[in-house]
C-alpha cells in the first residue's frame, strides 16, 4: 500500500512543480511558441520611448470614447466633435482585467487603486478610422502599486474611436456620441 502512495504523491508533486514552472514562463502564442516582447521597431520615432526605460506592463484597452459637439475654436459659427473622455478595461494578455482608463483627466488605475494621469509628447497616424499612436510622459503616481514608477505610457495597435462621421451644426450643439475602441498601452519603467 506504501508503494502505491508514494509514486502518487511523487506524481503530484511533479506535476505541481510542471504547472508552477509553467506559470512564470513568459505568454505562449496561439502557435504554442514563446511570445515575444513587445518591440517598438516598427512604430513611428516621434512616439517610441527614450532609452534607458523597460517594459513593465503590456495591456488592452477595450472600450468608449465620449465626443461631443461643440463650437469650433477660432471659428465663429462652426461646430466640430470634440473628444470628451474615455472609459475603457484594461486586460492583460490573457485577458484578466488589470485596471481601467478614464478621464477626464486621462487616468490609467490598477486594480490595486495606484493611478497615473499623464502629459502627452507625441502622436503619428495610426491608420484610416483609427485613433493616433500617442507617447505620454507619466506624473507621478498616487498610491503605491503597478503604477508606481511609469515614466511613460505607449498607445498602439489601435481599432477605431476617431470622431463620429454623423453631423455636428449648430442645431445639435451639445449632443454626445459614444464611439467603441481598442488599443494597448504599454506602460514603461526606467531600466
Amino acid at each position: 500500500m506504501l508503494t502505491i502512495r508514494f509514486p502518487l504523491a511523487l506524481a503530484a508533486v511533479s506535476a505541481c512543480a510542471l504547472l508552477a514552472a509553467c506559470g512564470s514562463m513568459s505568454p505562449m502564442s496561439s502557435s504554442g511558441s514563446m511570445a515575444p516582447m513587445f518591440s517598438q521597431d516598427s512604430l513611428p520615432d516621434a512616439v517610441k520611448v527614450p532609452a534607458g526605460n523597460k517594459v513593465a506592463m503590456e495591456t488592452v484597452g477595450m472600450g468608449d470614447i465620449t465626443y461631443e459637439c461643440r463650437d469650433k475654436a477660432n471659428a465663429p459659427g462652426m461646430t466640430e466633435w470634440v473628444f470628451v473622455g474615455p472609459n475603457a478595461v484594461l486586460s492583460d494578455r490573457s485577458g484578466k482585467q488589470v485596471g481601467k482608463y478614464y478621464g477626464p483627466p486621462a487616468t490609467w488605475e490598477a486594480v490595486d487603486g495606484s493611478k497615473i494621469t499623464a502629459t502627452q509628447l507625441a502622436v503619428a497616424p495610426s491608420g484610416a478610422g483609427n485613433l493616433p499612436y500617442q507617447l505620454v510622459k507619466a506624473n507621478p503616481a498616487m498610491g503605491m502599486g503597478a503604477m508606481s514608477g511609469v515614466t511613460h505610457i505607449q498607445r498602439v495597435a489601435l481599432k477605431g474611436g476617431v470622431a463620429p462621421a454623423s453631423l455636428c451644426s449648430p442645431a445639435n450643439k451639445g449632443a454626445k456620441e459614444i464611439v467603441k475602441y481598442q488599443a494597448d498601452y504599454i506602460f514603461w519603467k526606467a531600466a
